[in-house]
This record gives C-alpha cells, sequence and structure tokens, in this order.
C-alpha cells in the first residue's frame, strides 16, 4: 500500500474584516483547526496564488496609481467544502459574525487572478444573482 496522504491544509483568508470580527473568528478558526490569514488593505494588488504562498507566484509591482473600491469583506476558503463549509459558515454566524456574501472557495483556476479580479467577478455575479431574485417576485 501506497503511503497515506496527509489531508490537505484547511485555510481562511480573510479580507477588510473589522477588527472585533477578526478577533471572534481567531477563535472559531483555532477551535476548528483551520488556519486563519489576514490579508492586507492593499492585497487586491496581488494574486490570490500569491496571497496563499503557492509556489511560483511573485509579488505584483506596486501600482500606487490603481485605487480598488471594494467596500465588502470577503473570505477565502482552502480546502474547504461541503458539509465542512457549512460547519465553518454557520460557526461564524453562532458566534455574531455577520453574513458573510463575499465567499468563495480556492480553485486553481482563480489562484491565477488578482483579488481584485476575484472580488470584481464576485460583485458582478452577486449583482446578477440580486436582479434574478428581484425578477422573481
Amino acid at each position: 500500500m501506497g503511503k497515506m496522504t496527509s489531508p490537505k491544509e484547511e485555510r481562511v483568508l480573510l479580507y477588510q474584516f473589522p477588527e472585533n470580527q477578526v478577533d471572534i473568528a481567531k477563535d472559531i478558526f483555532r477551535a476548528l483547526g483551520i488556519r486563519m490569514q489576514i490579508l492586507s488593505v492593499d492585497a487586491w494588488k496581488e494574486k490570490v496564488g500569491y496571497l496563499l504562498g503557492k509556489q511560483g507566484f511573485k509579488s505584483a509591482l506596486p501600482q500606487n496609481e490603481q485605487v480598488f473600491d471594494f467596500p465588502h469583506r470577503l473570505i477565502l476558503l482552502e480546502n474547504i467544502r461541503g458539509k465542512r463549509l457549512t460547519k465553518v459558515l454557520t460557526a461564524m454566524e453562532e458566534a455574531g459574525i455577520p453574513h458573510v456574501t463575499y465567499k468563495s472557495a480556492v480553485t486553481p483556476y482563480n489562484t491565477l487572478w488578482t483579488l481584485r479580479y476575484l472580488c470584481e467577478h464576485m460583485a458582478k455575479e452577486h449583482a446578477r444573482s440580486t436582479e434574478d431574485q428581484e425578477g422573481t417576485v
């Protein structure tokens, strides 16, 4: 029999969470055995793969002239899906962290995107689904 592969490390990346929610989140993720990373305010310039520390990704050059206006919290989840994902999100809401609209699983595809692109993509999707809901009333 081959060597057992260790389960992939579960990780969450939080972007633009207020301090009080970060403190609550730390306790939740520690209890669940999930590694937590706080992304800096200007993390939007970087590729998701770089933010995750994946091999082969380099930091983006400083793009000082650009401004990115995305006033939402974002959570990126790595190796957390299905029932486990439900458990994590439920734990957050039960602990008093308001529902996070913008959440994304890390995929081989979106590690190539900048965080900004991912945010913009999700904002478009969200706008579309909100329109769909309003259309059905």
